[in-house]
């Protein structure tokens, strides 16, 4: 996927969105095409050509031909581009596979984690369990380790975007400083929806904040950024039983 820090990813659907809306000559035609509403093609198109900075598409009026939609020339470049990227990617995957397969890597996990960018110290990769929708939002979750799993609470727009569904994997996101930790073996009673047990492995402290680290197993670890006071009272050690509470809300989801 073709992707920026402020907007979302350009994906094969979107592009085949856009190659359909220049066969068809109309965003009606192309949107019925690959099976979208009017207005989700409309956002689909208006959030790439806000990507890109240029317009994607130009209304073409009356005339001999009629009136419709054609792809301008920088719509055309990007459907070419995305296609020889598509071409090239797969000829890498072909050349690299043999040797990461031999250690268990997928190829695409290495390219994704060499192009996302994000403030998140989290970021944990896991396989979607369970999407329990409501009227906007949905609870998606994610199991990041053997006995660890991550609820994350998004809209409904964004399953259907991200086309998150059960068994696909998927990397959650969350930043180190919306995470509470507690020490001990029982889990407190709060109502925060996400509490992680693991063990400390280490705690770094500054002047003012600390950096708590715990492993949450299958190898995965979790950061939680607290005060250096509340490290201090909690007396936070390597070896110690805590449990990592965060909101739900305050989780996020990126695909491959």
């Amino acid at each position: 996927m073709l992707k920026s820090d402020e907007m979302p990813a350009v994906g094969r659907d979107r592009i085949r969105l856009l190659e359909a809306v220049g066969r068809h000559g109309s965003i009606t035609g192309g949107a019925k095409e690959v099976g979208l509403s009017y207005k989700a093609a409309w956002d689909a198109l208006d959030a790439m050509a806000n990507l890109f900075g240029k317009p994607l598409l130009a209304s073409r009026t009356g005339g001999r031909a009629g009136g419709g939609t054609t792809l301008t020339p920088a719509g055309i470049r990007v459907v070419e581009a995305y296609h020889r990227l598509e071409a090239g990617l797969e000829q890498l995957f072909s050349s690299i596979e043999p040797s990461l397969a031999e250690a268990g890597i997928q190829p695409f996990h290495l390219v994704s984690g060499l192009l996302m960018k994000t403030s998140a110290r989290n970021a944990l990769r896991g396989t979607i369990t369970n999407i329990s929708s409501g009227t906007i939002t949905s609870d998606v979750t994610v199991a990041v380790s053997d006995v660890a799993t991550i609820h994350a609470l998004v809209t409904n727009e964004s399953v259907r975007e991200l086309g998150l569904v059960p068994g696909r994997e998927a990397i959650v996101l969350i930043k180190a400083p919306f995470v509470i930790v507690a020490p001990g073996e029982t889990p407190p009673v709060v109502s925060a929806h996400n509490c992680v047990k693991g063990t400390v492995l280490r705690c770094e402290t500054s002047t003012l904040n600390a950096e708590v680290v715990l492993d949450i197993g299958s190898d995965k670890t979790l950061v939680a950024v607290i005060t250096a006071q509340s490290a201090e009272a909690l007396k936070l050690e390597p070896g110690m039983t805590a449990h990592a509470l965060f909101d739900a809300a305050h989780v996020l989801i990126a695909t491959d």
